[in-house]
Order: structure tokens, then sequence, then C-alpha cells
């Protein structure tokens, strides 16, 4: 009995293969899907659906007060997985630590969050914007005022986007 079992088994798997049946079982997924309407989006004008949690450009944050909240833990740094965040800092006459620089490479960076998560004044965060681009070489290179410009510049959607990610995580 276990013979012919086994001996169906391969007779069937030699006629699978003699026939392609993976290549029929693709063929005919392609079929279903050749002749169905096709979904096409007008980039500029309409724009797809984003989760919240959608990670983009960087921007450095500072208080309402104007004091940046950067505390130069470096702990974004250090939990980089791509090594694209560097920050260098200095003691401020008051004694608290401010950084001197901060610079994030974009083309290195993968945009994992890891620095956001890891920032425990909520100073990195990575907005939603999605378009952007550079023209020259050394653009890539967010420094600390561009990253203050980009977080001055849409602080209130920031805000915004922080609320409504803490809701969707609860």
């Amino acid at each position: 009995m276990g013979n012919k079992m086994t001996l169906l088994k391969r007779l069937r798997h030699y006629v699978k293969s003699f026939l392609l049946w993976e290549l029929l079982l693709g063929l005919k997924l392609t079929g279903r899907h050749l002749f169905s309407s096709k979904v096409t989006i007008q980039y500029p004008e309409e724009s797809i659906p984003r989760s919240a949690r959608f990670r983009g450009l960087h921007a450095l944050r500072r208080y309402p007060n104007g004091e940046e909240r950067c505390i130069a833990c470096k702990l974004c740094e250090a939990v980089c997985p791509a090594l694209a965040i560097t920050i260098e800092a200095m003691p401020r006459e008051d004694g608290s630590r401010r950084t001197t620089l901060y610079e994030i490479d974009l083309f290195k960076c993968v945009y994992c969050g890891f620095c956001e998560e890891a920032c425990p004044v909520d100073a990195i965060v990575e907005t939603g914007l999605s378009e952007y681009h550079f023209e020259k070489r050394g653009q890539n290179i967010l420094t600390k005022d561009k990253l203050l410009a980009i977080g001055d510049k849409y602080e209130s959607q920031i805000a915004v986007d922080r609320k409504e990610q803490w809701r969707s995580e609860d």
C-alpha cells in the first residue's frame, strides 16, 4: 500500500512537471488580471493616502519659547544603524549641553525612525514630507540650521502628525 502511494506521488509529480503546472497556474493568475480595469493615479494632482506613521524628511524641533530641544545626549547618533547622524556638543555657560554640530546624511539614512524613538525630548522627528530633491552634491547632508529651519516651517503640521500618531498607537 505504501509503495502504491509513493508511486502515485511520483507519477503525479512527473506529470505536473511535464505539463509545466506551475507555469500554467501563473498564466492563469496573469490572465485573470489582464482584462480587469487598471487604476492610474495622476501624480501631481492626486496623491495616494499615507499612513500616519510615514517617515519622511527629518526636522529638529524647538520648545515654544524658541529654544532648541536637542540636549546633545547623542542617543540618536548611537542608535542609527546606518551611521548617518553626526553630533558634536559643548557645554553652555549655564551648564546645559547643546549641539554645535548636528548633521544627517540623507543618502545613508534608511528612514527607520530609530532616532525619533530614541530621543528623550522629542527633538528629532521625521516629518510627512516626501517630496524633496537634491540638485547639487552636498545638499544631501542636512545641517543643524537646515533641520531647525524645516522644523520651524512645518511645526504646526509636525504637531498634528505627532498627535495623530499617538492616537493611532493607543
